[in-house]
């Protein structure tokens, strides 16, 4: 049995005071929560005061992105070394926006995700067509080129370590949500390519998230589905009573 994993994408919002108001709240929240793994990812400037506010309780701390170089003369970017100094256990690596905005490829999804596991960061890995590619019927040609690329030399017990989030660009921001049974379509098809790569174990154990505008009134339909292993949520995790509700969805 897969264990849920939810996590929040603050995206370029808040300020450290307002990380730490938003946090604060969380934790009362969600304090009677055992049984998923709950995760949030501010942005960088409140990843120290948000870890120490959330040291010892059970929710997770994650960057929304690294470099794959443990340190260089890379400037205005953040290694993963420094993520770990900081308390982080998760990554976002290769969402939609850094691949739209900022030239993100998945040749450099590929090394930023070996360069998270090699310093025992757990990556989340972010899939998922445009709109203009899901009505060209290309869905599922677009995630097997994010997910071959992106894991590409991999071995079976580095693949054990990951999360897939499966985000379709055009449910991001939008209010536009995949119904339960297109996001299953995809989230089995994502299941079966690893079952392809590696094995049935690996997929098996892999957690694969939805996400794109998961809000409280969808999340339990969601969850319901068997591929479905949690979400990435956007809009909804910049309040922390929202994403406690969705971190506590009818089970």
């Amino acid at each position: 049995m897969r264990r849920p994993i939810i996590a929040g994408n603050w995206k370029m919002h808040k300020t450290i005071d307002q990380s730490l108001d938003l946090v604060t709240k969380l934790k009362s929240e969600v304090a009677k929560v055992n049984d998923v793994d709950i995760v949030v990812c501010p942005p960088f400037t409140s990843l120290f005061a948000v870890g120490k506010a959330i040291k010892g309780t059970n929710i997770s701390l994650g960057a929304q992105d690294l470099h794959w170089e443990e340190k260089g003369a890379y400037t205005g970017e953040v290694s993963p070394v420094m993520l770990t100094d900081l308390g982080c256990r998760y990554v976002i690596i290769g969402h939609s926006e850094r691949r739209q905005f900022f030239a993100e490829t998945n040749q450099s999804v590929n090394r930023k995700v070996k360069a998270a596991l090699r310093f025992g960061l757990t990556p989340i890995i972010c899939v998922g067509e445009r709109l203009e590619e899901r009505e060209r019927g290309v869905t599922e040609g677009v995630v097997r080129e994010h997910i071959t690329r992106g894991l590409e030399g991999l071995a079976r017990e580095e693949a054990l370590k990951i999360v897939i989030a499966y985000e379709p660009v055009w449910a991001i921001g939008t209010g536009k949500t995949a119904t339960p049974d297109q996001a299953q379509e995809v989230h089995s098809f994502i299941r079966g390519l690893l079952r392809e790569l590696y094995d049935e174990v690996t997929a098996s154990g892999v957690r694969i998230q939805y996400g794109g505008s998961v809000n409280p009134e969808n999340i339990t339909d969601l969850m319901g589905e068997e591929d479905i292993d949690g979400a990435l949520v956007g809009g909804a995790s910049l309040d922390a009573r929202s994403f406690a509700q969705i971190v506590k969805y009818e089970r």
